[in-house]
């Protein structure tokens, strides 16, 4: 396991040394309003939505000040908006009332802001303020067990997040969640993913049950 780690950590460290988020954002803010609109949504649609978005709600207290409706408006292309929207406004008088409108940076208060789970908890404290976090998406999820990185027990988010903990350096944590989505999200796609293109082929475990890989 260790030297998989070390094979798979090595190609990316040299594909991508400096590697961030692909969503489009002005401030911490604006990146938490965006990944909470990425949630089962793409990243193109939400980089689609924002800048309007943003021209009108550039910060928590103007977000604060608006209305549901209004928000959805702008938000109504991209999956459950209209949840999506009231969360949006929600979480902005809660930055507002409760963190004199600066988005908290510690682990628990961002898990307090309406919907803002573990994921979007971890890719705020990894993007925005340099942490030492493992988001998973569905893209680390399925690239974590395709390439072997995690045992079939880790069945859920969390106990894949534990176990790329245990694995990967904390200071690669951050980068790391990039590198195994960007490859999930391009190259190991999940109904047909490019094995031919896959340079990290040759250590993938193909016949691992439910990858779907030949």
């Amino acid at each position: 396991m260790k030297k998989l780690y070390a094979h798979v950590l090595d190609y990316f460290r040299q594909l991508h040394p400096e590697v961030t988020t692909e969503l489009e954002f002005g401030s911490v803010f604006q990146l938490l309003v965006a990944v909470v609109l990425s949630a089962q949504c793409t990243d193109k649609r939400v980089n689609q939505v924002t800048p309007e978005l943003f021209r009108h709600y550039p910060d928590a207290h103007a977000m604060s000040q608006a209305d549901e409706a209004e928000v959805y408006e702008y938000v109504k292309s991209v999956s459950y908006p209209n949840a999506k929207a009231r969360h949006l406004v929600e979480l902005s008088r809660m930055i507002e009332s409760d963190y004199g409108g600066e988005v908290p940076n510690d682990f628990d208060s961002l898990l307090r802001l309406p919907g803002v789970g573990r994921k979007t908890a971890n890719v705020m404290q990894a993007v925005a303020f340099g942490q030492s976090a493992m988001p998973v998406d569905t893209h680390v999820y399925r690239v974590s067990h395709r390439l072997g990185l995690v045992p079939k027990s880790a069945n859920t988010p969390l106990k894949v997040e534990k176990e790329l903990m245990r694995h990967i350096p904390a200071a690669d944590l951050a980068r790391a969640h990039h590198w195994l989505l960007l490859h999930g999200r391009y190259v190991c796609t999940s109904r047909k993913p490019h094995c031919s293109k896959c340079a990290l082929a040759d250590v993938c475990p193909k016949r691992i049950e439910g990858s779907k890989l030949s």
